[in-house]
C-alpha cells in the first residue's frame, strides 16, 4: 500500500492501463479509470461521506486531476449499481463535460438522472442488463447479473487485446435473494473460462468469515417488532435499499399499518423505484407524514434516512427534537443498515438520543434487523476458485479489508506476486496475462463544502478542528508607523475559551514589551510585528491555559 509516488512512463501499445481514483483504503467514492489506445473507460464514480475530523464538509470527491485534461478521451462511464459511494460524483464530473456517456442499468440510470436534475443535467445514457454486451470505443463490455442490497447491480467484464478483466462492483452471493435476481455464477465460471486476466473484487466483507445471511432472513423479524410496537414505528435506511423498503412496507400492510416516507433522497428514490417496477406497494399502504400525523400511533410506519447518524438527516433531527415527529415512550425505532466505517460514533449519539427520549430503539447489535450486501469471505473464495484469474486487484475497502481478500486470493493459489495490494492513484499494466505497477499518482482529497467544490483544504479543515476543540483568540494594536511605538491596545478577546477575556491582562505587557523591542530593533513590517504578537501571546496561553487556540494577531499601522 505503501507504493512511493512515481509518475507512470508512457503506456506502451497494446497494454492496458489500470488505475483506481478512489475506493482503495476507504469505503466510499470509487471509481476506477482503463485506458487502452488513447481512450479512458472510467468505471464508476461515487462519493465518501466526512468524518468527525472533517468539520463543515459535505461530500468528498474522487480526485479528478489525472483526467482533467483527457475529457475528450472518456468514451464513457459504467455505474454497476446506484448506491451514493458509486455514482454521488456523477453531478461533479459532468459538471466538467456534460456529454461524457453514462452507462447502467436501468434503475441505476434513473437514480443518477433524477439526482441530476437537481444540478440541471441532462446526461447521454445507453441501457444495458445482465448478458448485453457493448463496444465502447476500444473496450468490449460485457454485464453481468450480481446481487446487492440494491436491485440492478452489474458487474462488467472489460475485454481489450491486452487481456479481460472483469470488476464485480459491490456484491454478495444471497441464494434466496427477494427478487430472484442471483449473481450470476455460470457467467462467471464462462468468464473464468475464457481467462480472466485481472479480478477487481469488492473486500469490504473479506474479513468476515462464512457466508453473508440472505436478505428474506430479515423479513419475518421486521415482522415481529412491528407487529409488537404499541405506538409509531420509525424505519431508518439508506434512502436507495429497496429490499429493506419493500420488507418493511410487507410487513406494515400486514399488521394494518400505513407507510409515511420521510426524507427527500427516500421519497425521490423509492418514487423511482415504484414507477420502474422494483418496489410493490400495495393500494392505500403509502401515506403523505403530514396526513400520516393524523392517523392513530399504532396504524403508523415512518420509513426514513438518517441510518449513518448524518446530522442533517431526518433521523439525527429527531433524536435533537428538531423535527416535526418527536420520538417518546413507546415509539419503536429500527435502525435496518450497516454500520459504515468511520460513523459509529454519530450513530451511537443517535441511538443514545433517541433512547433517553424513551423510544425502544433495535438495531443490528440487539437484533438481527440488517445484513450486509457484500460477498464474506466463503463467498470470495468460491469466486476465486471458479475465476481462477491471473491477477487480483482487491478494491473497495479500508486497508484491512484489502488485505483479508488478498490473503483470500493466496490461499486458493494465486501468486503473492500476482495480488497487488494497491492504493487510490496505483498505476497497473496489464499486458500478456500480467499485471504490474507501473507508478503512484499523488491522489488527494476532493472536499465538497456548501458550494465550494476542491477549495477547501487539509489546512483549512486543521484550523476548523482547532477551532472547535481549542478557541478562538484575537488580538488587536495599532502602531505608529515611524517609530513603530504603541498607540493603542493590545486589544485581547477569545471566544471558545473557558476563561474570561480578564485572563489575559497579565499577558498584554509581555506583548508591549515585546513590540517595544522590536521597534528598538528597527523592525517594521507588518507580518513581522504579527508573528512576534502570535509567538509571545501564544507560548502564555500554552504554558498558563494548557491551550493551543487559533491566534489571529492584527497589526495596524497608524
Amino acid at each position: 500500500m505503501n507504493i512511493p509516488l512515481a509518475d507512470p512512463e508512457a503506456l506502451a501499445p497494446g497494454t492496458l492501463r489500470v488505475t483506481p481514483l478512489g475506493g482503495l483504503g476507504e469505503v466510499g467514492r470509487n471509481m476506477t479509470v482503463f485506458e487502452y489506445e488513447g481512450k479512458l473507460l472510467v468505471v464508476d464514480c461515487g462519493v465518501l461521506f466526512p468524518e468527525e475530523h472533517q468539520p463543515g464538509v459535505d461530500l468528498i470527491l474522487p480526485d479528478f486531476e489525472p483526467i482533467k485534461d483527457r475529457l475528450d478521451d472518456i468514451v464513457g462511464v459504467v455505474l454497476t449499481h446506484g448506491h451514493e459511494d458509486h455514482i454521488g460524483a456523477v453531478p461533479y464530473l459532468l459538471r466538467l463535460k456534460g456529454d461524457i456517456p453514462l452507462i447502467g442499468s436501468g434503475l441505476t440510470l434513473a437514480l443518477v438522472e433524477a439526482k441530476l436534475k437537481e444540478h440541471r443535467i441532462k446526461p447521454f445514457t445507453l441501457t444495458v442488463k445482465e448478458g448485453q454486451r457493448e463496444q465502447v470505443g476500444p473496450f468490449d463490455l460485457e454485464f453481468v447479473a450480481v446481487n446487492h442490497s440494491i436491485p440492478d447491480a452489474l458487474a462488467v467484464a472489460i475485454r481489450t487485446p491486452a487481456g479481460m478483466v472483469l470488476a464485480t462492483g459491490d456484491f454478495k452471493m444471497d441464494q434466496l435473494p427477494l427478487d430472484g435476481r442471483i449473481t450470476d455464477l455460470r457467467a462467471f465460471s464462462r468468464l473464468g473460462e475464457e481467462g480472466v486476466d485481472l479480478f477487481l473484487v469488492d473486500s469490504t466483507n473479506a474479513d468476515v468469515p462464512g457466508f453473508t445471511p440472505t436478505e428474506r432472513s430479515i423479513g419475518p423479524v421486521l415482522d415481529q417488532v412491528i407487529g409488537k410496537a404499541p405506538r409509531r414505528v420509525i424505519v431508518a435506511s439508506f434512502s436507495s435499499h429497496v429490499h429493506r423498503v419493500q420488507q418493511v412496507i410487507d410487513a406494515a400492510h400486514a399488521h394494518g399499518r400505513r407507510v409515511a416516507f420521510l426524507g427527500r433522497s427516500m421519497v425521490r428514490n423509492m418514487t423511482i423505484a415504484e414507477q420502474l417496477g422494483y418496489l410493490k406497494v400495495p393500494d392505500g399502504v403509502l401515506i403523505d407524514y403530514k396526513k400520516a400525523r393524523d392517523l392513530p400511533e399504532d396504524q403508523i410506519v415512518y420509513m426514513s434516512t438518517g441510518s449513518q447518524g448524518e446530522p442533517m438527516a431526518v433521523l439525527s433531527r429527531m433524536a435533537n427534537l428538531d423535527h416535526a415527529i418527536e420520538p417518546g415512550p413507546g415509539d419503536t425505532v429500527i435502525l435496518a443498515s450497516s454500520l459504515i466505517p468511520g460513523n459509529e460514533n454519530a450513530v451511537y449519539r443517535v441511538i443514545d438520543g433517541l433512547t433517553k427520549l424513551g423510544a425502544n430503539v433495535v438495531h443490528k447489535a440487539n437484533a438481527r434487523v440488517h445484513v450486509s450486501g457484500h460477498a464474506a469471505a466463503g463467498e470470495l473464495l468460491y469466486c476465486y476458485n471458479i475465476l481462477k484469474p491471473k491477477n487480483v486487484l482487491p478494491v473497495h475497502g479500508e486497508y484491512r479489508h484489502l488485505m483479508a481478500n488478498a490473503k483470500l486470493a493466496q490461499d486458493t493459489g494465486i501468486p503473492e506476486e500476482r495480488t497487488i495490494l494497491g492504493s487510490n492513484g496505483t498505476v497497473i499494466d496489464l499486458k500478456d496475462g500480467v499485471a504490474r505497477v507501473a507508478g503512484q499518482l499523488d491522489i488527494g482529497f476532493v472536499y465538497v463544502d456548501g458550494s465550494t467544490v476542491g477549495e477547501i483544504t487539509d489546512a483549512d479543515l486543521k484550523d476548523r478542528r482547532i477551532l472547535g476543540e481549542e478557541g478562538f483568540v484575537s488580538i488587536i494594536v495599532v502602531v505608529d508607523s515611524t517609530t513603530g511605538r504603541i498607540i493603542s491596545g493590545p486589544e485581547i478577546h477569545a471566544r471558545g475559551v473557558a476563561e474570561d477575556d480578564s485572563v489575559f491582562d497579565d499577558v498584554a505587557p509581555k506583548i508591549v514589551a515585546a513590540l517595544k523591542e522590536a521597534a528598538g530593533n528597527g523592525v517594521r513590517d507588518n507580518h513581522a510585528l504579527s508573528q512576534i504578537v502570535r509567538r509571545t501571546i501564544g507560548r502564555w496561553v500554552n504554558q498558563k491555559l494548557r491551550r493551543r487556540p487559533m491566534i489571529v494577531p492584527l497589526v495596524i499601522e497608524a
